[in-house]
């Protein structure tokens, strides 16, 4: 397996990632550029921002949560050499999972349909981290 087909799907998730940091930069200084927020009302990370600001800011700061399981696998499986069709496969399935995530995150923000597909990308990197595991307690190629 190539390095960059391993590593396409973190490089996807990093884009996702600075995307959404981008976006909230922008939406917050359109709050308090316009004044929807004062600075006094969000400088201890109240949450006073506006709706739309507090989507991106919490789509954005999921970014943080699952993937830097994936981040520390991706790498993990490089170093080991473990990578294969498999992982890259289910990596691709994470990815997809998260961006999907953020779409409906920062649009329609639905819970339940939110939640499954957070369920797809959490089943799936819990799986990336279970063959890990086997392979390397097990000796395995």
């Amino acid at each position: 397996m190539s390095i960059q087909a391993i590593l396409l799907p973190l490089f996807v998730e990093v884009a996702l990632t600075l995307g959404l940091l981008l976006w909230l930069f922008f939406v917050r200084r359109d709050d308090l550029v316009s004044r929807k927020v004062k600075p006094a009302q969000i400088a201890l990370r109240e949450p006073n921002w506006s709706t739309r600001t507090l989507q991106v800011g919490n789509c954005l700061a999921n970014q943080f949560e699952l993937p830097v399981l994936f981040y520390v696998l991706t790498i993990l499986e490089i170093i080991t050499r473990h990578a294969d069709i498999v992982f890259v496969v289910l990596a691709w399935i994470f990815v997809l999972s998260r961006l999907g995530h953020a779409v409906i995150h920062t649009t329609s923000n639905q819970v339940m349909q939110r939640g499954s597909v957070y369920g797809i990308g959490a089943l799936a990197l819990i799986v990336m981290w279970i063959v890990f595991m086997v392979r390397i307690l097990l000796g395995l190629p």
